[in-house]
């Protein structure tokens, strides 16, 4: 792997072992790696935007892996819901004040 820091200019090289029953060539490979990261990415990206999951203080015990999970279920709810145009922020926050949309969202 290869990979360049944006802010410094810095390159940094190391090499990753995985295990599968894919072909072995490397475009095989790469094409599934890259996938799976896309995916993760994506997730982590919209948890942070929608529940500011980087800026969480929680440390103690299991709260921040259990506040995790919940999270994880709540913008499964969110990305369900298709009858509202909303960004999932405005869905969120239109889920805390509104009985009968929070209502909808758990209905799923």
């Amino acid at each position: 792997c290869q990979r360049t820091d944006k802010q410094s200019g810095k390159q940094s090289e190391e090499t990753r072992y995985y295990i599968s029953s894919l072909p072995a060539t490397p475009s095989v490979i790469a094409r599934a790696v890259r996938s799976h990261w896309a995916i993760e990415n994506n997730l982590h990206w919209s948890l942070d935007v929608v529940f500011k999951e980087d800026a969480s203080l929680k440390k103690k015990g299991n709260a921040a892996q259990n506040y995790h999970i919940i999270a994880k279920m709540a913008l499964t709810m969110i990305e369900r819901e298709t009858s509202s145009k909303a960004s999932k922020p405005q869905k969120r926050r239109r889920a805390a004040l509104d009985d009968e949309y929070r209502s909808l969202l758990l209905a799923g």
